[in-house]
Order: C-alpha cells, then structure tokens, then sequence
C-alpha cells in the first residue's frame, strides 16, 4: 500500500528494570560512602603512593624516560595519573579518588554478575558484600592502580559471562580490550584469562565461544608481550619480596569460598556461579604462590580483583539462606554479627598505621632530628622516596650520597655518588640524619657498603626515631664526643 513503510522497526533494547538498577547503584553508592569516610587517613601518605604523586606530577616524556629504567610496569597508571592531575590538579584527594571511583564500578559489575547467574537479591547481596571487603576498603583508598585493574576484570568477567551464548564479534572485542587494559595498568591481570578458561571448561561453553575466548586471549598476550619482555629486565624492583611467603588473606578467603561453593546455589544462564567464582578466587593467588617457590612474587595486592569471587559466592550462599528460612529474624542477626565483625577492620584500615610504611611521619622525624646543615643519607639510597611527600622536610638538609636528583636523572630516587666520594663527603659533617626502612631487604654495593662502614668507624649513635616503616637515627662525628 502506498504510504507505508514496510522496512523493519530495529528492536530496542529493554530498559533495565527496578532491580536492575537497584543492584547496581546499591553497591555502588555504598562503596563511593565507604571510600570517601576516612579518606586522607589523617594527611599521611605511604611509600607507593609517594611514588605515584612523584612520577604522575612529571611531564609524559619524562614518565617515559624513567619507565624505561624501571617501574614499565605502572607507566600506564602513571600517564593516567598525569592527565588526572592536570585535570584537576595533586593532592590526597586526586591522588585517591580514581581508586573510590574505579571500585565503586567494580561493586556494580559484581552486583550484575550474581544477578545474572543467581538472581537479583543475589547480585544485591553479593555487590554489597564486596563493598564491605577488607581488601576492597583498603585498596579503593590507594592511589595505586590495584582498584582500576579489579574493576576492568570486573566488567570484562562480565562481557564474557554475557558473551558465552552469543556470536557478537564486538562482544568479545570487549572483553579482550577491557582485559588487555587491565593487564597493561598490571601483568598479573593477566591470572585471571587462566580462570576464566577454567570456567568456560567447566561450564563446557559451546565451541564457537571457546574459539572467540581463544582469539580474544591471542589478542591480549599479544598486545602485553611487548611490555612483559621489557619489564622482565626490571626485575630487580622487587626483589623486596621476600620469603618466608604470607598469603594470610587470600588462605582464609579462599578456604572459605570453596566452602561457600559446595552449597546447593541456583543456576541460571550458561554459567554455574560457581564455576566462575571459585576459579577467579583461587587460581591467581594459587598460580602465584607456585611460582614465588622459583622467585618470591606473592604480594596479596596483585590479586585485588580475586574478591570478586568471595563476594559472588558470599551473595549467593546468603541468597540461599534466605530463601530456605520462613523468617528472617535469623538472617538479620547473622547480617548484624557480620557487620559488627567489620567495624574494628574498617576503622583500622583508616589509620595511618594500616600499611606498610607512612612516609610523612618519616619526613616529619627526618625534620626533629636534624637541624640546619646537617647531612642526610639513606640506607639504601632507594629509600629516598620515603621524605619525598614533603620536600620542606629535608630541604635545610644535605643529601650527601646524592648526584643527580630524581627528575633530572629520570628516576625514582636519583643517582648516586662513587663510594669514595661518599665517604669523602661523610667526613665533612658533624652530625648526618640517616633514614633506615624497616622490613626491606638490604642492598649490597660498594656505595652502601661505604655508608655502613663510615659510620661504624667514624660515627656514634646519638638518637633514633621509631616510625611507621623506618628508623631515623641521628649520628655524632666521634672527635666530638672527645
């Protein structure tokens, strides 16, 4: 008929319903409330961070430049960092803000998952419990790129949970972008392709999805090799990871997500929750622990992302709970008891003293001790990103090892002088500030070798300073103790 338009009407896709929105903004919101509480962990700052505000404050070539002599690894998230920055300028909260951001997504991307293998008070549950995560808490404050790399497996594990039953090319384009992002912020990223083959075997997804996953991970090991092969000539940058190993978190989580498996959860889908969650949740920190018994590389950060199988696992076993008892009473309580548990572990994580080192508290100590003129020197000379937070802190001082400057050397901590010309320099000084780390594996070279050794002959301990992750200690010349 004339006037007609016979062509077909392009199907739209359903708006997303109550529960889906619920699942997903739920999480979400809780994790940017419980990110933004206690945030600047009262103006302190740790080594790590230190580093990033460093580098992430230095031109893009710059960044380059230093990357190519070590920490290739974190170039990406620095030049993240350096666009972020510019953007909205430095500072704690721009240092740390992306991490709340980032894991907020991560919460959502949770919630999605467990709502579609389980049901949506399932993805509730399970986005919620991630929120509450210890590990989630601590790394959503960091301005570190361990949040972006859980949130990008986060999304990428559900393209491909989404992508199983499809034949969309661009779907699994997605997943093998999204996948290929979060291993160049971080290698090991790279674990979780193993676990998501684990779950296609076990969910014995069809053919055609095994071959998309199969191209899409050529795709990734091909676009990370490059940056795999460069960064293994840096190897010595953590060679601070030392035995004996302590996987405490990931033992207990894992312990308890394999138990939490073996419950009658519901099926949904193409994928058992299951077999997706108990893969992702032990095979990184497993596969890492075999080999940090060739070279110690177990740092339990490195599988930030691996919570999201306790959280799918936790949601769904709640789930069932719930959907087996006539009342809830039981179930409040058992959620009162948990959240209590947490209270004392939240309000740790938001102390200075929960990592490892706290670096203004180290420049502030650096500052008691020493006066004007005084010289400074640091046991090892790598540990000069430790008073680099404040640069007020050691400025009336005199780095006496020192002979190029980070940013003009493009590095970390700057190069150093000979060891005869820092014994030379030594001897100059009355009084030298000296920063020692705590817990860190000792070098061994002829320049700290020659720290050592002048200050044993030539100097006497006069006072230390106990800090969060290091000692300063200040040293008196002998003749003047005479």
């Amino acid at each position: 008929m004339a006037g007609t338009d016979s062509s077909p009407v392009p199907a739209r896709r359903p708006s997303p319903s109550p529960a889906e929105a619920v699942v997903v903004i739920a999480p979400l919101s809780l994790t940017v409330a419980l990110g933004l509480w206690g945030i600047r962990r009262q103006n302190t700052m740790w080594g790590d961070e230190s580093v990033t505000d460093q580098l992430a404050h230095r031109d893009l070539s710059q960044i380059w430049l230093t990357a190519r002599h070590i920490d290739l690894v974190h170039a990406l998230y620095y030049a993240v960092m350096h666009e972020i920055f510019g953007l909205f300028g430095g500072g704690l909260l721009t240092l740390r803000l992306p991490s709340v951001l980032a894991m907020s997504l991560a919460a959502s991307g949770v919630g999605l998952l467990a709502l579609r293998l389980a049901g949506p008070r399932a993805g509730l549950l399970a986005g919620l419990v991630f929120a509450l995560l210890p590990q989630v808490q601590k790394y959503a404050q960091e301005g570190r790129s361990y949040a972006m790399v859980c949130a990008l497996v986060t999304w990428a594990t559900y393209a491909l949970v989404v992508s199983i039953p499809q034949r969309s090319r661009w779907r699994w384009a997605v997943y093998g972008s999204t996948m290929l992002l979060a291993c160049l912020l971080h290698e090991f990223a790279v674990l979780a392709l193993v676990a998501h083959g684990v779950t296609l075997a076990v969910s014995r997804a069809p053919r055609p999805a095994l071959r998309a996953w199969s191209v899409a991970v050529a795709g990734v090991v091909a676009g990370l090799l490059p940056l795999a092969i460069c960064s293994a000539g840096q190897s010595e940058q953590v060679s601070w990871i030392s035995g004996p190993v302590r996987p405490d978190y990931f033992l207990v989580v894992a312990v308890l997500g394999v138990v939490c498996a073996l419950a009658p959860l519901r099926v949904r889908g193409h994928v058992r929750l299951s077999a997706l969650a108990v893969p992702i949740l032990v095979l990184p920190g497993l596969l890492l622990l075999i080999a940090s018994l060739v070279k110690p590389l177990f740092v339990d950060r490195y599988m930030v992302y691996s919570n999201v199988g306790i959280a799918l696992l936790l949601g769904a076993c709640m789930d069932h709970f719930l959907r087996r008892q006539r009342s809830s009473r039981y179930a409040w309580i058992a959620a009162v008891a948990v959240l209590a548990a947490l209270v004392p572990t939240s309000l740790s994580l938001r102390t200075p003293q929960s990592r490892s080192n706290d670096v203004t508290a180290i420049g502030a100590a650096v500052r008691k001790e020493g006066r004007p003129g005084d010289g400074l020197l640091y046991l090892s000379g790598q540990q000069r990103v430790l008073t680099v937070a404040n640069p007020e802190d050691t400025r009336l001082l005199t780095d006496l090892a020192l002979a190029q400057d980070p940013v003009s050397s493009n590095t970390l901590a700057g190069v150093e002088l000979p060891a005869q010309e820092i014994t030379a320099r030594m001897l100059e000084f009355d009084r030298i500030v000296v920063v020692r780390a705590v817990g860190v594996h000792s070098l061994t070279n002829p320049q700290e070798e020659a720290k050592t050794s002048t200050l044993r002959r030539h100097f006497r301990e006069y006072g230390t300073t106990h800090v969060n992750g290091a000692r300063v200690t200040l040293y008196v010349a002998l003749h003047r103790w005479r």
